[in-house]
């Protein structure tokens, strides 16, 4: 058996050295899901679906934190928790309770692998690739590492058509944009940008600029024009919404609002991100919210 086929066995992975290699707890990804703020576990949703979007969550959250913070070598622990879906996927649960949550979730689903292979692909690239040259370059890393869970989200619904996935990637991959404008400091203290160089250039902006203690003028047109990209695929997305009934709508809306509320936070902080990350107010994103389970997605 290869190293990367050995089990993770309580927050463990077996190495071929003295010292063993850990991803994060188990246990810990798992509360840090549930204690996340809306939409990832709206209290409106069934508890069935919300358990579903939990163990979804947590395994994102756990691949990210092997891809951002595991000591050792991150490509072998991500190999790792490929070879368990492998196993999970041929009808052996991994030990955990997150494996166990996930493995119950696929199969009342009937989720695919394909989507969680590729988020753990969008790690493994994070491991070599800390720069992106273009808007399309960020976007094809955008079909790795966000817009899986928008499918994966559909298929809890049972909601997954080939129409629903080209809107839905629209709406993941602007969410992750403005993500990345929030945490410009975060990955930049970590070695990655995430801006697009060729934007930098445009606007004037060197690296050292996004670690300046204050974001100068042209830091921030840099970043209000990335979130008026990401503003317009969240449009782009919406019409989502409209085709969905039920809890989908109510889940989906959402996210939409979530990601509408951070950027009117974003532009309510004069796209400074470097000072503070700026954050949605609840009270604005509960509008946002309200809003489009109203119009169903239309403006």
């Amino acid at each position: 058996m290869r190293p990367a086929e050995q089990p993770i066995r309580d927050g463990t992975v077996p190495g071929s050295g003295e010292r063993a290699e850990r991803p994060p707890p188990l246990q810990r990804v798992l509360a840090t899901a549930r204690g996340e703020n809306f939409p990832v576990a709206m209290r409106l949703l069934p508890a069935a679906h919300r358990r579903h979007l939990l163990a979804l969550y947590s395994f994102a959250r756990m691949v990210d934190d092997i891809g951002d913070e595991a000591p050792g070598d991150r490509i072998r622990l991500l190999d790792t928790v490929s070879a368990e879906l492998d196993r999970l996927y041929a009808g052996t649960v991994p030990p955990g309770p997150l494996y166990r949550e996930l493995a119950a979730t696929i199969a009342a689903c009937g989720l695919p692998r394909e989507p969680f292979e590729r988020l753990i692909d969008a790690n493994r690239q994070d491991q070599a690739v800390r720069r992106y040259r273009t808007f399309d370059d960020l976007l094809a890393y955008c079909t790795l590492s966000a817009d899986p869970v928008g499918r994966l989200v559909l298929g809890v619904f049972g909601a997954d058509t080939p129409e629903r996935r080209v809107l839905s990637d629209r709406i993941c991959s602007a969410l992750q944009v403005l993500e990345h404008c929030q945490d410009v400091v975060e990955d930049a203290r970590a070695g990655r940008i995430y801006l697009p160089l060729d934007d930098l250039d445009r606007f004037g902006v060197g690296e050292d600029d996004l670690l300046a203690p204050r974001a100068s003028r042209a830091v921030r047109a840099l970043v209000g024009y990335e979130v008026q990209r990401a503003v317009q695929l969240l449009d782009e997305g919406t019409p989502l919404v409209g085709t969905l009934t039920g809890v989908a709508r109510v889940a989906v809306a959402g996210y939409v609002a979530g990601g509408r509320a951070t950027a009117v936070a974003l532009a309510d902080a004069r796209f400074d991100v470097l000072v503070a990350t700026p954050r949605p107010s609840r009270a604005r994103t509960v509008a946002e919210w309200a809003s489009l389970l109203v119009a169903g997605g239309a403006r």
